[in-house]
């Protein structure tokens, strides 16, 4: 495995001649890889917890915010999860080779369009260390050679994560360098990485509007954004009002320190009188601190002088955190142009019972995933049946929404003939 040990150059060199190699590696190659992972991920779990805690404890000592440090935290239960995702990602064809399309041309030639691996992924992240195995395995399997580079947060944890990965893999016979990680600590690393012409074919951070920032600055090599969620749920006129409670609970506080949780609730003006109060209730009594417009807090009954004036940067914030934007509107098409504006184009989730409200607002959020009467909380490559995720692309090129095994490949024209040229 290549560190930093090596300029990061040199790191992306070695990678790429391990992609060239990795192309060509036989499914059954590349599963048994996988496998091993997972089964070191288990056996050595107490090794990778140990780091683990060091992370932890230097990021209390920062006064870390609780989302990240939730984040950053490993269990036994997680990495028993960490590694039932690379199984599953194992356990899904191998895109590799796949035919996309083909046909005849009227003078005999056989015109094929195969998936191929991209080449190197460089992935820039911040402090998950989960996004060490989820990318290395997800990777692997698609063909492709990958540069990691975490953050200084999860040092520790990352690097023990990607020895184990990489010692793993190795064992099963993958190219050495297919999985690379340098350490994080300096900045000028991701510059480096970013700019590295001919030896990265694609660049994918996951993080902040910080780090999205710095990328746009330096890149000269394709980025495809992993970006920030700044979701909505709308509670529309004709919303099922018991459903719409559990999907803006669920959407908030299962789990608020992720990018597909709801930053903003929604509520159409014929629904907020009655659903208002209940809403703010149990988000209250949930430990969500909220934060309305002032049509809001005039529906909000005996919570009204409790509540915090919501200001024009709510409505921008992904707060990763236990803390709500509400606001009323009075049509479907009012909400739409809301999200529209604030939101991120992650995840956006109508409730409603009302097909042409469904319509209008699937039809107008420009968003990667958008959701009828369902939590925006299900924006997940695992659950979507990936195995994992790179990251969710809120772009509209190369891919969009959930980046997994096919949209971790392009593709190329396979043309066979018998002899023809071209007149």
């Amino acid at each position: 495995m290549a560190t930093t040990a090596l300029p990061v150059a040199e790191v992306c060199a070695q990678a790429k001649a391990a992609a060239r190699e990795l192309a060509t590696v036989d499914t059954a190659v590349k599963d048994a890889a996988l496998h091993a992972m997972a089964d070191a991920l288990e056996q050595r779990s107490g090794e990778i917890l140990e780091g683990n805690a060091r992370d932890m404890e230097a990021g209390q000592d920062a006064r870390l915010h609780s989302g990240l440090l939730d984040r950053l935290r490993l269990s036994e239960e997680r990495l028993a999860g960490i590694a039932r995702d690379v199984r599953r990602i194992a356990a899904l064809p191998d895109p590799v080779g796949e035919t996309i399309d083909g046909h005849r041309l009227e003078n005999g030639l056989d015109v094929r369009r195969v998936r191929v691996p991209l080449g190197v992924v460089a992935v820039v992240y911040e402090a998950r260390p989960n996004v060490t195995i989820d990318c290395s395995a997800l990777t692997l399997k698609s063909g492709n050679a990958i540069v990691l580079r975490g953050s200084s947060t999860a040092a520790h944890s990352n690097s023990v994560l990607a020895q184990v990965a990489s010692s793993a893999a190795r064992s099963a016979g993958v190219p050495e360098a297919a999985i690379s990680i340098v350490s994080g600590g300096d900045r000028d690393e991701l510059r480096q990485i970013a700019t590295q012409d001919g030896l990265v074919d694609l660049v994918i951070p996951r993080g902040g509007e910080g780090l999205k920032a710095a990328l746009k600055e330096h890149a000269t090599v394709p980025v495809m954004y992993a970006a920030a969620g700044n979701c909505h749920v709308f509670v529309d006129a004709s919303a099922d009002l018991d459903d719409a409670l559990d999907i803006t609970v669920n959407a908030k506080i299962q789990r608020p320190s992720v990018c597909n949780a709801a930053e903003t609730l929604l509520v159409h003006a014929d629904a907020a009188a009655e659903f208002l109060p209940r809403a703010l209730r149990q988000l209250r009594e949930s430990g969500v601190e909220l934060r309305v417009d002032g049509r809001a807090r005039s529906l909000s009954g005996e919570l009204a002088d409790t509540l915090a004036e919501a200001g024009e940067e709510d409505w921008w914030t992904e707060y990763h955190a236990l803390i709500l934007a509400v606001k009323v509107v009075d049509s479907v098409e009012d909400a739409v142009e809301h999200v529209n504006r604030y939101g991120s184009g992650h995840s956006e989730a109508i409730v409603t019972g009302s097909t042409h409200s469904a319509h209008a607002f699937t039809e107008g959020v420009d968003a990667a995933c958008v959701y009828v009467n369902a939590s925006t909380r299900f924006t997940d490559g695992a659950v979507f049946g990936m195995g994992a995720e790179i990251g969710n692309s809120t772009q509209k090129l190369h891919a969009r929404g959930p980046i997994g095994l096919r949209e971790l490949t392009t593709y190329k024209y396979v043309i066979e003939g018998q002899g023809q040229v071209r007149e």
